[in-house]
């Protein structure tokens, strides 16, 4: 990561468009409330809350069943799936009212994350019926195997490291060139966070090069919008692939599952975004563009 250049302090920081708080069913710990308060402490111009809506039901083994929290145990099928519960749109969209109401000076929209879209078409266009979200954020967490459906961390022990990412890239890819309405693709090096770095050594993009471009192409060839996510941080080398894809567009996201992590790391991602040629607006809840 060397290759990031070093941050200013009068840096611009972008909008943090990838938020989770208590109306998130895996968040334990969220506050929509202090993660505004956050934002306006380190100085971000807009929030978007952007709860969890996820229509999978995971395949739970013993092995994973014994590292589950007592929450998440609960969401367990007898058949051993777990069922997430569905988002309560109307609960959630009066505590982004409230929140908008208590705090004038931060840019406040709503969004939503939906998991792997592609494979619940139509309750997706339920939900989306349901209520205007200003940021639709499609994300993949899961791989289909054996018939059932896999969180990618998972999968590091059953499989070898690179074909778990080859598999979950050429997933995405097909979640891209579905009929599927999203703006933004969300994490898109999503198993670097499980990467078993002790046994397979260190995580290279470069090793992936031709499934990420694949992935970027088909991105930017519909007009969508590439997250810069920084619960770990994008790699630079990502950031230049999407340039060469054509990409025109990057999010910034948090993916803050509790409020002490929103825009965290945003001064370092700012930096490397705008080393690559993008900028921010005057919109504060705007992405950023090529310039």
């Amino acid at each position: 990561m060397s290759n990031i250049p070093t941050p200013q302090a009068t840096i611009r920081l972008p909008a943090d468009s990838h938020v989770h708080t208590e109306w998130s069913w895996d968040t334990a710990v969220g506050s929509m409330e202090h993660s505004c308060l956050r934002a306006l402490e380190v100085g971000l111009p807009s929030i978007s809350f952007t709860e969890h809506s996820d229509f999978t039901p995971w395949s739970i083994n013993e092995r994973v069943y014994a590292r589950l929290g007592e929450q998440y145990r609960a969401m367990v099928s007898a058949e051993g799936l777990l069922l997430p519960p569905g988002l309560d749109v109307e609960g959630y969209v009066a505590a982004v009212e409230h929140c908008r109401e208590r705090f004038p000076d931060l840019v406040i929209t709503c969004g939503v994350e939906i998991g792997e879209p592609h494979w619940h078409p139509e309750k997706v266009d339920a939900l989306l019926r349901a209520y205007p979200f200003d940021r639709v954020i499609a994300s993949s967490h899961s791989v289909k195997r054996h018939g059932g459906y896999h969180m990618v961390g998972d999968l590091f022990t059953e499989m070898p490291p690179d074909d778990v990412v080859r598999e979950y890239l050429a997933d995405v890819h097909k979640m891209i060139e579905a009929d599927t309405r999203f703006e933004i693709l969300g994490h898109i090096d999503y198993p670097v966070r499980d990467w078993p770095a002790d046994t397979a050594g260190p995580y290279y993009p470069a090793r992936f090069r031709d499934e990420y471009m694949n992935v970027l192409g088909a991105l930017a060839a519909s007009g969508r919008v590439l997250e810069v996510n920084t619960t770990v941080p994008l790699h630079p080398q990502i950031v230049a692939w999407w340039c060469d894809a054509g990409g025109q567009a990057l999010s910034f996201g948090s993916d803050a599952h509790a409020p002490e992590r929103v825009g965290a790391g945003f001064t370092q991602a700012a930096a490397m975004a705008e080393s690559h040629g993008f900028r921010g607006g005057d919109d504060p809840a705007g992405l950023w563009t090529r310039r």
